[in-house]
């Protein structure tokens, strides 16, 4: 059994043990590891938690962290007036305030052996039910719609408290500032249970005891066992190993095929040379046909007084740059509504360079031959 602080099926990883029900067990073999986002994100909830207790005015002391700053400030208090807008909608006509749960951990273990998790904000009322997400990630833009993480949150939610307040219609939101981000899905509580029985209790079961096809995919992103996963190796592979006897030359629509698949070949490769690099460096392991050598090194200052000091008494004088701070780092300075006052009329947003992307991203297409000569022009300037 896994300690009773980790689940084998977590909610936030139910989107992948769906699609590759064995790869939870897998990840098991492999130790967690913390990172800098990671510990931001953690600071960003408790802050949100905080200022969420005191809107709805609940005793709660202000956190402290490192990783606080002007912008995480603002982002949690969009948050907190984002659950209280849905706080005080769920209210209108009602005769009492809407339940409202605060990082409240979620059993659904009746659907996915020991199943738990925490769910940010939970509001219900009679009829509704909506569970909140705070996502403070930018890297990855999440959606609510059939969002499996959000689902199973729901479900905990009803099983507990659909018999007292009559559940009939669930929302889930997720609230991701930091991509401009807010994003809801709202079903029927019928179509949800429907989803749980025939979707989620088989593919748990099977996820649970190991069992199935590995199955690579986007759901692989954040897969402790991605870089070693040998079914996602093979397929990777199946592009570089591909034959392309006849004709010499690669036709379009080979070419077509190839650049969807790039990027993930590229990625894949990375994370492996990660890894490789990793447990050459750290844990002794020493790889057939390769060693690990020093890297390019630049040359710097050992000590820029002493340089500058020794510069001006040989009668240089002119040894010093002068740039400005970087547009973030002035709206820090100078405070939001200062900022907007005196910098943004002299902000200009250049042409972005061209970049070939899959058809499924969300930018409009431009024109090719205005966008690249724009660019080319500001790029001259």
């Amino acid at each position: 059994m896994p300690p009773n602080n980790h689940a084998v099926l977590s909610a936030s990883s139910s989107h992948r043990w769906m699609q590759c029900t064995p790869s939870a067990r897998l990840e098991l073999e492999f130790e967690g590891s913390t990172s800098q986002a990671a510990a931001e994100g953690s600071a960003a909830h408790a802050l949100a938690e905080h200022k969420l207790k005191r809107a709805l005015k609940l005793r709660s002391q202000r956190p402290t962290s490192p990783y606080e700053d002007d912008a995480m400030d603002e982002y949690t208090t969009d948050y907190v007036s984002f659950v209280m807008e849905q706080f005080y909608e769920m209210k209108d006509g009602a005769e009492e305030d809407p339940l409202v749960l605060i990082e409240q951990r979620l059993d659904f273990s009746s659907y996915v052996p020991d199943g738990f998790g925490t769910g940010d904000a939970v509001l219900l009322a009679p009829g509704k039910l909506h569970v909140i997400d705070f996502k403070y990630g930018q890297g990855v833009l999440v959606e609510a719609e059939h969002n499996s993480q959000m689902m199973l949150y729901a479900l905990a939610a009803l099983k507990k408290y659909s018999r007292k307040y009559k559940v009939k219609r669930v929302s889930m939101s997720i609230f991701q500032p930091r991509r401009e981000n807010v994003s809801t899905w709202t079903i029927t509580a019928t179509e949800l249970r429907k989803w749980a029985k025939t979707v989620l209790k088989p593919k748990a079961r099977a996820a649970y005891n190991g069992d199935g096809e590995y199955l690579p995919g986007d759901h692989c992103q954040f897969c402790k066992a991605a870089a070693r996963c040998r079914a996602r190796a093979e397929e990777k592979l199946k592009l570089a190993q591909r034959e392309f006897s006849l004709p010499p030359l690669l036709t379009d629509e080979e070419i077509e095929e190839i650049l969807v698949k790039l990027p993930d070949i590229t990625k894949w490769a990375n994370e492996l040379m990660a890894y490789a690099t990793d447990a050459a460096l750290f844990h002794g392991k020493e790889w057939k046909g390769f060693k690990v050598v020093e890297g390019r090194s630049v040359r710097k200052y050992s000590d820029e007084d002493a340089v500058a000091e020794a510069a001006n008494k040989a009668g240089y004088r002119d040894i010093y740059t002068k740039k400005l701070i970087g547009i973030t780092e002035m709206q820090k300075l100078m405070g939001k509504a200062e900022f907007e006052k005196i910098i943004v009329p002299l902000l200009i947003k250049p042409p972005g360079k061209p970049t070939l992307v899959p058809s499924s991203d969300k930018r409009p297409a431009i024109n090719t031959s205005n966008a690249t000569t724009d660019f080319n022009e500001f790029m001259e300037d």
